[in-house]
């Protein structure tokens, strides 16, 4: 997997612009999140940014079996990557940026918000029961006054209805 980001068609990113940044995973929270960014990205001129970490599989004897695994979940993130993207470009009106990378989401996403000035805000969903999740809970626990961007939590029992007139 590469760092660069995946949407070398897009032009650089001056740091004066506002850039959402969304962690893709499975969960049902993320949704909400991608429709914050979007929106909000659509009311004040900025971008979005999605970053889908692949956890490396763990087949350390198989080292045949692991390349695969991991060229799967690559293409995978790839292509939800791209089915995203889509959403996004119709929500905020522009290509978001993508980042696919593989290792440890949390410090996957740490050096990202490290190594790319153009990011702006981090937007993350809690679970619709209030469960805020592993992500929000280790970043507001351990990590939150080491950032340099803010971070927005999105309830996770908000009705579209009630997002969009947030937005």
């Amino acid at each position: 997997m590469s760092d660069q980001p995946q949407d070398e068609a897009a032009p650089p990113v001056p740091v004066a612009d506002r850039v959402f940044l969304v962690v893709v995973d499975d969960s049902p929270e993320m949704e909400l999140a991608l429709r914050f960014a979007g929106r909000r990205a659509r009311h004040t001129g900025g971008r979005v940014a999605l970053l889908r970490v692949v956890e490396p599989a763990d087949f350390q004897h198989w080292a045949g079996v692991a390349s695969l695994m991991r060229e799967e979940a690559r293409e995978e993130a790839e292509q939800l990557l791209q089915r995203l993207a889509a959403e996004v470009h119709e929500s905020s009106g522009h290509m978001p940026i993508l980042y696919a990378r593989e290792g440890d989401r949390l410090k996957e996403l740490l050096k990202l918000i490290e190594e790319e000035p153009g990011i702006s805000i981090l937007v993350l969903a809690t679970a619709a029961r209030g469960d805020p999740g592993p992500l929000i809970s280790t970043l507001t626990k351990k990590h939150l006054g080491k950032l340099r961007i803010p971070v927005t939590i999105i309830p996770g029992n908000l009705t579209h209805e009630q997002l969009d007139a947030l937005t």
